[in-house]
């Protein structure tokens, strides 16, 4: 049994909208061990990346706490400057965060992106033009991010999070903007860089096949298979 890298417990939130309270996440409860995966499916609207966002401290949680490394992050206003310090401490060093779409800096070309990212993460930038290469767009190395296609951008955006090499993985549907064959190699790639240095992997996904590949699955419509 791996050593647990994310405990989360009672884990809730909700949102209002015009003047209703609409619950997403409640009471929520799981472990994901170290280089273990965990594939997020449901509905669209079930809180797949809602809880992404939590995860990685771009939301605030109502209730419940989430243990990441050796922080515990507890729901509620207390302390939040210290919070929002230390969840950007660990979103720079530890979380690699894909979005749907993806988060490039347009001044910066797709190679100085990879490599800026490598840095601020504390590893050599030296391998991020290797990454780009093997994700099909090394050619495209020293382009910016609106002189290619969108599934270009993303497969950068992907470089970018293995050139850090985190903790921890979290994947909002990586893959939606890319062909099939792309996106199997594009998620070959992401379990791959899981087994060779031992992180963990949240993928939030429609594609059942996808999220058969990761050990553990959690479906935010039923709540179960943890």
């Amino acid at each position: 049994m791996s050593e647990p890298l994310l405990v989360v417990r009672g884990l809730s939130k909700q949102f209002v909208s015009a003047n209703e309270t609409v619950p997403v996440i409640e009471k929520l409860s799981f472990t994901l061990g170290q280089g273990r995966s965990l594939a997020l499916t449901g509905r669209s609207g079930s809180g797949k990346s809602t809880l992404l966002n939590l995860l990685c401290g771009l939301e605030v949680a109502d209730a419940g706490s989430i243990a990441l490394r050796d922080q515990v992050f507890e729901a509620g206003a207390a302390a939040a400057k210290h919070r929002a310090a230390a969840w950007a401490r660990l979103r720079k060093q530890h979380i690699g965060v894909v979005f749907q779409e993806a988060n490039l800096m347009p001044a910066l070309t797709l190679l100085e992106n990879v490599q800026f990212r490598a840095y601020l993460a504390g590893r050599d930038p030296a391998h991020s033009e290797d990454w780009l290469t093997r994700l099909n767009i090394g050619e495209l190395a020293r382009r910016y991010p609106d002189q290619v296609s969108g599934g270009q951008r993303q497969r950068a955006a992907l470089a970018m999070v293995f050139a850090m090499e985190p903790a921890l993985i979290l994947a909002d549907e990586p893959t939606g903007s890319l062909d099939r064959h792309t996106s199997d190699e594009v998620t070959g790639l992401m379990f791959e860089l899981q087994a060779r240095h031992g992180c963990s992997l949240i993928l939030a996904t429609h594609d059942a096949e996808l999220a058969a590949g990761c050990q553990q699955h959690l479906d935010l419509g039923h709540l179960s298979g943890v």
